[in-house]
């Protein structure tokens, strides 16, 4: 991360601010060492760092004003909580950050995209089910 972000540990509640992650890390709680739910905001600025990761990445491109929008967040809230330390999602507002979707072709919100190694692997356009989202994250095999 190239900013600092506060990530909260979900086995002992302490709150970790989080600057950088080596590469091939997952960011993990200061106090009791579990893996962290790595959830984030990226930015235009951000996006080349955020997209490099040992696990696989999922970019929610949304706006505070869309609908579908709202009811998707809790539900990568809860990936990213139950999936700690396998996943990192980075939450881009399209509104404040114009580039990077438009570098993207994305024409609508929610529109998830993953990246396996910092390249494009999947991408999801619309609220999917959390069970979709899950399967395009951890394929069977991979």
């Amino acid at each position: 991360m190239t900013s600092s972000s506060i990530l909260t540990c979900p086995h002992c509640q302490a709150k970790n601010r989080v600057q950088t992650v080596p590469e091939g890390e997952v960011p993990a709680c200061a106090r009791c060492g579990q893996k962290l739910p790595w959830l984030h905001d990226g930015t235009d600025e951000s996006f080349a760092q955020d997209t490099r990761a040992s696990v696989p990445v999922l970019v929610d491109f949304w706006a505070p004003w869309c609908g579908p929008c709202r009811v998707i967040g809790p539900v990568l809230e809860q990936i990213a909580r139950d999936h700690a330390g396998r996943v990192r999602i980075v939450k881009v507002n399209v509104d404040e950050n114009p580039r990077t979707p438009g570098e993207f072709g994305v024409q609508g919100i929610p529109t998830l995209i993953i990246f396996r190694d910092g390249q494009l692997a999947d991408r999801i356009v619309g609220a999917a089910p959390r069970a979709t989202i899950e399967q395009k994250l951890f394929p069977p095999g991979a």
